[in-house]
């Protein structure tokens, strides 16, 4: 009798856990992405604030580590919502920092969706998922998501793709309908903001730290960096636009990127300078062996 009870308790905790790990993916943890099926689209809306620029230098920058270049990721500018203020046109970054792996939704909304939609269905039909790093609202999402879901309407997109979002501010100016229905069709992802220093997230927000060149040794990054600084300084502020405080300061700001560091499980890092002090110096030994030239880098 004891036996077949322990039996029995067996084949119910065999159970359980079954069914624990194939539970809805909206309970995701940090860090679930993988490298080997996932998609990162790092999405930015580049209207008003300029620190979507300086986000873009530091995910190359992150890309470019050994442990994450074999990424699939996708960018896309312009994914802005109903806030009011200019664009900050970011073509020559993005085509400096991506080559032609990003999407400019700010020129072609519709053309855009449909572009990025390929992208997502290619992974979604290769067994991964689609993790959504958020630099801005959530109206190009909700269009995505759309255009997904009448495409593959056998597809459990609140189980497969993956909105995370830090800011309060991003919510609040995205269109309502579009918010509501990502939250309810999406696995929706709300992680402290990007901005501070020890509430969870990485804070990027630095108007002190000026250092960063000291710390880059690859030439292509510090010629992303050089020009995401160029144009946030030509753009901050100017006709009604965002002033922000830390990059008018000489600081950076790349807040945004907390989102990034939440989906590969680099919540831990503490603020702009120990993420100088842990990516960009990989290079060094690779340069030595000429993977600068060999690989247009």
């Amino acid at each position: 009798m004891k036996s077949k009870t322990f039996i029995f308790i067996a084949i119910v905790t065999i159970f359980m856990a079954f069914k624990s790990n194939a539970m809805d993916k909206k309970f995701l943890k940090a860090g679930s992405f993988n490298i080997e099926n996932d998609l990162l689209l790092a999405q930015f809306d580049c209207k008003t604030d300029v620190d979507d620029l300086q986000t873009v230098a530091a995910l190359a920058t992150l890309l470019s580590d050994s442990k994450f270049s074999k990424i699939t990721y996708h960018a896309v500018a312009g994914t802005y919502g109903i806030q009011e203020g200019l664009y900050v046109p970011p073509n020559p970054l993005f085509q400096l920092a991506f080559g032609d792996n990003w999407t400019d939704a700010h020129e072609n909304l519709e053309a855009a969706v449909e572009k990025v939609k390929i992208i997502c269905k290619t992974t979604l039909a290769n067994q991964g998922d689609i993790w959504i790093a958020e630099a801005g609202q959530s109206d190009f999402t909700a269009r995505l998501l759309k255009a997904i879901q009448s495409d593959l309407p056998e597809i459990s997109i609140s189980q497969r793709i993956h909105v995370v979002q830090h800011s309060d501010w991003n919510e609040k100016v995205t269109s309502p309908e579009s918010l509501e229905f990502v939250k309810k069709n999406a696995a929706y992802h709300k992680i402290p903001d990007g901005n501070v220093v020890g509430n969870g997230t990485p804070g990027f927000r630095s108007p002190d730290y000026t250092q960063w060149q000291s710390k880059i040794s690859n030439p292509k990054l510090t010629d992303i960096w050089q020009l995401a600084i160029e144009i946030s300084n030509e753009y901050n502020g100017k006709e009604g636009r965002y002033n922000n405080e830390a990059i008018s300061a000489g600081g950076l700001d790349f807040s945004d990127l907390a989102e990034v560091c939440w989906i590969l499980g680099l919540q831990d890092i503490k603020d702009t300078e120990q993420f100088f002090n842990l990516y960009p110096n990989f290079l060094d030994v690779k340069l030595k062996k000429g993977y600068y030239e060999n690989n247009n880098f």
